[in-house]
């Protein structure tokens, strides 16, 4: 079974109202114990109430794979990063600290890191995560890429971020503004989300959230 390739994961930021029903429908995959694998994070805790819903982005070439001693941690050949296996987890922590995104998390009753694994066990099949299932505002969606951008013709899909001199480029992608500055964003620059002018043509997390 693999994830079928015209169907992709997309997560806008700017729809989510902080609801919880994603979290709390991951705890209800049969692959992940009663436990979500997902959480919200505040954008701007000290401007604004905008939350985040943040779910492994699966990336091309996952840190979180590259620094595991034990070699737990494997990528599908459809690009979904599947959560560490026993008994080859040593509960070490690499992938907690290494992930750019802050995804892993040590599960230390289970002494194994556990994380978002796309619902592997549904959407090998065609059918949806269980977060994107229940997300009433449509902020996590699973669909085609001519799905997305026939119902949201003002922004696109990147999935090529920027952490200082790391280029990452992912699998699950985000939906920002489709121009900027007269220009379509080539990626996310994660850092320079610090920065009122970012460089380039690329956008800062402030343009995501509609902050700025």
């Amino acid at each position: 079974m693999s994830v079928p390739g015209h169907l992709n994961f997309y997560i806008d930021p700017a729809r989510c109202i902080g609801c919880q029903a994603c979290v709390q429908a991951c705890t209800e995959c049969d692959t992940h114990k009663g436990i979500s694998m997902i959480h919200l994070e505040t954008v701007d805790r000290a401007h604004s109430t905008q939350t985040i819903p943040v779910v492994c982005m699966h990336c091309d070439s996952p840190t979180c794979a590259e620094v595991c001693p034990a070699d737990a941690i494997k990528r599908t050949p459809d690009g979904v990063v599947q959560s560490a296996r026993k008994p080859r987890c040593i509960a070490c922590n690499n992938c907690v600290l290494a992930c750019p995104f802050g995804v892993p998390k040590m599960k230390v009753e289970f002494e194994l890191m556990m994380k978002c694994d796309m619902c592997y066990d549904r959407s090998s099949v065609g059918l949806k995560p269980m977060c994107a299932s229940v997300c009433p505002s449509q902020a996590l969606f699973f669909g085609t890429r001519e799905e997305i951008e026939a119902a949201r013709p003002q922004s696109a899909p990147i999935d090529r971020f920027q952490f200082g001199n790391q280029r990452i480029t992912t699998k699950v992608k985000m939906m920002g503004p489709r121009s900027v500055a007269g220009a379509r964003p080539e990626h996310l620059d994660v850092t320079a989300a610090l920065d009122p002018n970012p460089p380039g043509r690329s956008i800062s997390l402030g343009v995501l959230n509609g902050s700025r």
